[in-house]
């Protein structure tokens, strides 16, 4: 039995309040993936944000060169960050890999560490293990043939990257006659207790769920029972995030233009709501993407894209439900992610097609977006993290 919504969220809201009143804001590192093969990107940067006024300084603290670094995992116990280089065929690298750098525990710097290939074109997507031993790397895979995959990356003690040793694919729905003719893992996350592995897959219109199993070192993943959850035909499935407390889990689905909301009980995934973004209109128009849930649980975000190109801002209730609160214009094009900054007053949003990071003000008690703080030019931004250190 869960303790109840309002417990819980008193809890947080008291966190909260102890670490925003009375010290000064402090300054925090971030760090930008972005894709280097259009526009004027070199790679990840790292920015210094001001937690005071809500800005990020113009010049980058530093400017880390690689391939389509599109998305960003950090594992501060190790002082590393892994990074996805979305590349693929057409692209001046082919080779879909998987970065490792080294973060100095002192200033944040990066220095690179090494590379693996991921088996898999245009990965977009990684994750860690809880345990610190792997990474679940999605190869989207936009052409037909092969199509997408899963890789699993073996962690050295240190951090290191070793090669690929496991690799899963699915069976794809064909529903959409372009985006659904294979496979097209979009990401993979592990429940909070570490034993099971969601992956949601867009061209399958389904999340797979595989037992997470440790001693077996070169194949870690096995199909759970039941081995997958099956989401509405043409859906295509994106992108899943849990809540703080583990109670629940919401998934972006990206061609029906749509959020479903699951129990997490025994393991599993059970769906107890569905939220149409488009109510009743063109849903060629709505591209949900990155999703995620304000630190103390109350609140969801969700970016559309498309030609909606905004924030929907959701309420959760003390039975759950999501209910709309807002929709905040995210002032640029293709909002591919964000983050909510430590102190929960700001949103990053990372506008890709308009290359600009857009900064706008968050009410921590309504969870709404106000006035925006400030726009940073930035060439094709599709990540935005937090590292949780200060200074430059």
């Amino acid at each position: 039995m869960h303790e109840p919504r309002t417990f819980r969220h008193g809890i947080a809201a008291a966190l909260l309040a102890i670490c925003t009143s009375g010290a000064a804001a402090p300054m925090h590192q971030i760090l930008i993936g972005s894709y280097t093969t259009e526009g004027n990107s070199e790679g990840i940067y790292r920015m210094q944000f001001d937690a005071e006024n809500g800005q990020i300084e113009p010049q980058p603290l530093q400017i880390v060169r690689t391939h389509n670094p599109s998305w960003l995992t950090l594992d501060l116990n190790r002082n590393r960050i892994y990074a996805v280089n979305e590349n693929g065929p057409g692209h001046p690298d082919p080779v879909g890999r998987v970065s490792a750098f080294i973060l100095s525990p002192t200033t944040g710097k990066l220095s690179v560490l090494e590379q693996q290939i991921t088996l898999g074109d245009e990965p977009t997507h990684l994750s860690q293990s809880r345990d610190g031993r792997y990474l679940f790397v999605s190869n989207y895979g936009s052409r037909a043939n092969p199509g997408g995959s899963l890789a699993v990356v073996p962690l050295a003690k240190d951090g290191t990257l070793l090669p690929v040793t496991q690799i899963a694919t699915h069976k794809a729905s064909e529903v959409h006659p372009e985006r659904q003719q294979s496979s097209h893992v979009h990401s993979a996350v592990m429940s909070p207790d570490g034993k099971t592995l969601f992956v949601s897959d867009l061209g399958a219109d389904k999340i797979f769920v595989y037992r997470y199993d440790p001693t077996n070192a070169e194949r870690p993943l096995s199909p759970a029972d039941p081995a997958f959850i099956s989401l509405p035909d043409g859906s295509g499935p994106r992108h899943l995030v849990f809540s703080p407390d583990g109670s629940q889990a919401y998934a972006t689905l990206e061609l029906s233009a749509q959020i479903a909301r699951f129990d997490h009980v025994d393991g599993g995934l059970v769906q107890r709501q569905l939220v149409d973004l488009a109510a009743g209109g063109d849903v060629s128009l709505h591209s949900p993407g990155a999703i995620h849930p304000s630190p103390d649980g109350r609140f969801l975000y969700v970016s559309d894209r498309a030609e909606k190109n905004r924030i929907m801002v959701y309420a959760i209730a003390e039975n759950d439900n999501l209910r709309e609160i807002q929709q905040r214009d995210s002032e640029g094009r293709e909002p591919r992610e964000f983050a909510i900054d430590p102190s929960g007053q700001f949103m990053i949003i990372a506008n890709q097609k308009s290359d600009a990071l857009v900064i706008v003000q968050r009410d921590p008690d309504s969870g709404k977006l106000g006035d925006t703080v400030q726009t940073l030019p930035m060439g094709r931004p599709s990540d935005v993290k937090f590292i949780d250190r200060t200074g430059p």
